[in-house]
């Protein structure tokens, strides 16, 4: 089933988007077609779901136009769709003043639940950068994360990478908060 057609990204607009994609099971279930078509079924089986759950978390994705049927073949007289990714990327709005970062909140589940005697490499850095080295930093990243994703190999384990750089609140900031 041909996904070379897709659009590059996809940008979350709607409340029903973000709603969609904020959802664990529903963003995991996105990590599952984000190198090859998928049935329900296999799906559910990848995931260790419900088919009737993998089922209703994909006609949710569907219905916010983040996965599409890509194909469909006659199994015993019954219509498999394939499922994917409506794009190669899905970018979400920056959250608001107070808001949960949907896509940090899901990496961090992400990695809870990855195995811990496997190998991992999680670091925080404190850094002190002009607003030039912060701006060549994201850069960097972005076209490192781009680099890599450009050899992916649908045959090989997933691996994911997240990174955040951002200015963190001034302490001043902090505490007029929370009064």
């Amino acid at each position: 089933m041909p996904t070379d057609d897709l659009p590059e990204t996809f940008h979350v607009t709607t409340e029903e988007q973000l709603r969609a994609v904020s959802n664990l099971t529903r963003h995991r279930i996105m990590a599952v077609l984000r190198f090859e078509p998928a049935t329900i079924t296999q799906i559910a089986q990848r995931m260790g779901l419900a088919k009737g759950s993998s089922s209703y978390h994909v006609r949710l994705l569907e219905r916010a136009g983040l996965v599409k049927v890509v194909g469909t073949r006659k199994v015993r007289g019954v219509t498999e769709r394939y499922y994917a990714m409506a794009a190669r990327s899905i970018e979400l709005p920056d959250p608001g003043p107070g808001q949960p970062d949907v896509l940090l909140r899901n990496a961090v589940a992400d990695l809870e639940a990855s195995p811990v005697d496997g190998e991992r490499h999680v670091r925080m850095a404190h850094l002190r950068l002009t607003e030039e080295q912060f701006t060549e930093l994201g850069a960097r990243l972005q076209a490192l994360a781009d680099e890599y994703r450009a050899l992916s190999d649908p045959s090989l384990p997933d691996v994911s990478l997240v990174f955040a750089l951002f200015r963190p609140a001034s302490r001043q900031q902090v505490e007029e908060d929370a009064r």
